[in-house]
């Protein structure tokens, strides 16, 4: 008899149990737009950009990002606009992980520029912020702020300030 109602409870607990529910996912894809500004550096001028972005959640409020970049600079060497490829890998901390998520974060980036002269690489560091807003369970619209700084074997050091905004669904 002293083991069948600590039983009993322990049966009753798991029938009426519903499972747990987290209220956002943890992982994202998503789309952004936005505009990236090389200071008119002897070696592209700013231009806008599409941004495929990804995320991961680890824990206590970090996050490992992904953000590719598709852009077409104005080279003022060729005087034509080239393409450049800029993927970027890092880390960001959530301050707040409910509907609004303000963050800030570090990437690591790398820029490929297809010039007709002869294609240009450089490799980049740089500081980050946003902001998430949440417009449903697993759809957030956002808006990020980022400085780069971009070195180059051949050319000079190139600094470029990023502007976007994008949409993420979480999954």
């Amino acid at each position: 008899m002293r083991s069948f109602f600590p039983a009993l409870g322990i049966s009753v607990a798991l029938f009426v149990a519903t499972p747990a529910h987290a209220q956002f996912a943890n992982r994202s894809l998503g789309l952004s737009a936005g505009y990236m500004n090389f200071n008119n550096t002897a070696s592209l001028h700013s231009t806008v950009f599409l941004g495929f972005d990804a995320s991961l959640y680890i824990e206590n409020g970090f996050e490992v990002v992904s953000l590719t970049k598709i852009a077409f600079p104005f080279d003022p060497i060729s005087e034509r606009r080239v393409v450049g490829l800029a993927p970027s890998l890092g880390v960001r901390y959530l301050f707040m992980e409910e509907s609004i998520r303000p963050y800030i974060g570090a990437d690591l980036s790398y820029l490929h520029v297809f010039k007709p002269q002869g294609d240009s690489n450089f490799f980049g560091i740089g500081p980050n912020a946003g902001v998430e807003f949440f417009v449903s369970d697993s759809i957030s619209l956002g808006a990020r702020a980022q400085f780069n700084t971009y070195l180059s074997l051949t050319e000079r050091v190139q600094t470029s300030l990023i502007l976007s905004a994008g949409s993420s669904v979480y999954f």
